[in-house]
C-alpha cells in the first residue's frame, strides 16, 4: 500500500495551534486531513479545498456529511490495509453535530497516523 508521501502530524500540537491561531490552523488542518484521507482511501470526494469551500458555501452543513465520509473512508482504507478497523462514521457525525469538529479532526488524524505508521 502506498502512503503518497503523507507524513504523520502530532495531534496535540495541531490542537494547540488551532486554539492559539483562533481557528486559522484548524482550517489548514481540515484541508490536510481531508486530502490525506482521500489519498489513503482512494476516495475522489475527499479533496480538502473542495470540501472546505462546500462547507463555507453551505454555512457549515456540508461538514456533517464530510464527517460521515471521513469515518467511512477511514474504515475502508484501514480494511484495505488489513488493519484493525471500526466503522466510526456515525460517531464522527454525532461529534460534528455537537460542535466537536476538532475532535473529528483529531480522530481522523489518528487514523491517518496509524495507516502511515503501518506502512
Amino acid at each position: 500500500m502506498q502512503n503518497y508521501g503523507i507524513k504523520q502530524r502530532d495531534i496535540a500540537v495541531s490542537i494547540i495551534l488551532s486554539i492559539v491561531t483562533c481557528g486559522i490552523y484548524a482550517i489548514y488542518w481540515f484541508i490536510c486531513v481531508t486530502d490525506d484521507m482521500g489519498k489513503l482511501s482512494n476516495d475522489s470526494r475527499l479533496k480538502g479545498g473542495t470540501c472546505f469551500l462546500l462547507t463555507l458555501v453551505t454555512c457549515g452543513i456540508y461538514e456533517f456529511y464530510w464527517a460521515y465520509l471521513m469515518g467511512k473512508a477511514s474504515y475502508n482504507a484501514k480494511t484495505e490495509r488489513k488493519l484493525p478497523a471500526n466503522d466510526n462514521s456515525v460517531i464522527y457525525l454525532i461529534l460534528q453535530l455537537f460542535g466537536l469538529g476538532i475532535v473529528v479532526y483529531a480522530l481522523a488524524q489518528n487514523d491517518i497516523n496509524d495507516m502511515v505508521q503501518a506502512n
